[in-house]
């Protein structure tokens, strides 16, 4: 994955927006190089466009949202760009017909299906990544994230639930894309919510198209899917798969390593802009061939 990324065909799929409830129509389209990922309101006057920034994530209350200047909303990007982020695309226009993407069943798989019909483009300029040059965190209470030099790209995350089927062999868990593979680890892996929860979660206007087709739900023992999980430890996995779309809200992969202990939208975002804030962190690097790019971009499919 030396040169940038697009699909050679429009694709498009219907779904319902998971905190909206409202039914979306979601199309991909090609974009040429350095165009960017770009989102486009197809339901409002004009049609407005947002470009994917960092700087523009201004509601992380369960999910990331972009908010422009005028109020034009695109919620819940993350798991549709940590799709993107595995296969390597970085210039897409993604129009929807309403302002949430789709949850489809929780997870990123549905949209690596639909990039699959799509088809992956090269295009001939070079891609850019953010090599992290020197270690950038932010602490918010007891929760923390943190990104540092690496030769690669790796995830670590820990989280903490008081719940017993939160062990704590399965509320952590590390992969490193130089050996492991984004699609097989870690693309099934849904989202999840307590049921305690839901009832508080609805009265903010929030979860309302959630359901057993697209989260998973958890009572006071157990879960309620009739069909149990995907991988055994789901919910950190899932928990990773929101982490790398959330870093790839800044557009580019990142070479380094990123560690998270209980965090969430929120500080994901407060990390990019931290690091963009500190020019001395990172720098864009190109690479004139694939030997030597870091293996962990050959993997990560």
């Amino acid at each position: 994955m030396i040169y940038q990324r697009t699909i050679g065909e429009q694709v498009s799929v219907t779904g319902v927006g998971l905190h909206s409830g409202c039914r979306v129509n979601l199309t991909l389209k090609p974009a040429k190089e350095n165009n960017g990922i770009i989102f486009v309101r197809v339901d409002l006057k004009n049609q407005p466009s947002i470009k994917c920034h960092p700087f523009l994530i201004n509601d992380t209350r369960l999910s990331s949202t972009l908010i422009d200047d005028n109020g034009v909303r695109i919620a819940t990007v993350e798991h549709l760009l940590s799709s993107f982020a595995c296969l390597g695309i970085d210039n897409i226009i993604v129009e929807i017909s309403a302002s949430e993407i789709p949850i489809m069943d929780g997870s990123s798989n549905s949209f690596l299906f639909l990039l699959d019909q799509a088809e992956i483009k090269e295009l001939k300029a070079k891609k850019k990544y953010i090599k992290i040059n020197n270690v950038v965190e932010v602490i918010d209470n007891d929760k923390w994230v943190k990104l540092s030099p690496f030769n690669g790209f790796k995830v670590k995350y820990t989280m903490q639930y008081d719940h017993p089927l939160f062990t704590k062999e399965k509320s952590e868990y590390e992969i490193d894309f130089s050996k492991q593979s984004y699609i097989s680890e870690l693309s099934r892996a849904r989202t999840f919510a307590f049921m305690k929860d839901i009832e508080k979660i609805r009265k903010n206007g929030l979860g309302l198209g959630g359901n057993l087709h697209n989260a998973i739900i958890i009572d006071d023992e157990t879960i309620l899917n009739q069909d149990g999980l995907r991988y055994e430890n789901e919910f950190v996995k899932h928990k990773i798969l929101d982490v790398i779309g959330d870093l790839y809200i800044n557009g580019h992969q990142i070479i380094g390593a990123f560690e998270g202990y209980k965090s969430g939208h929120e500080t994901n975002n407060k990390l990019l802009r931290k690091i963009l804030n500190t020019p001395s962190a990172w720098e864009y690097v190109e690479f004139d061939n694939e030997q030597s790019a870091p293996n962990s971009f050959h993997y990560l499919t």
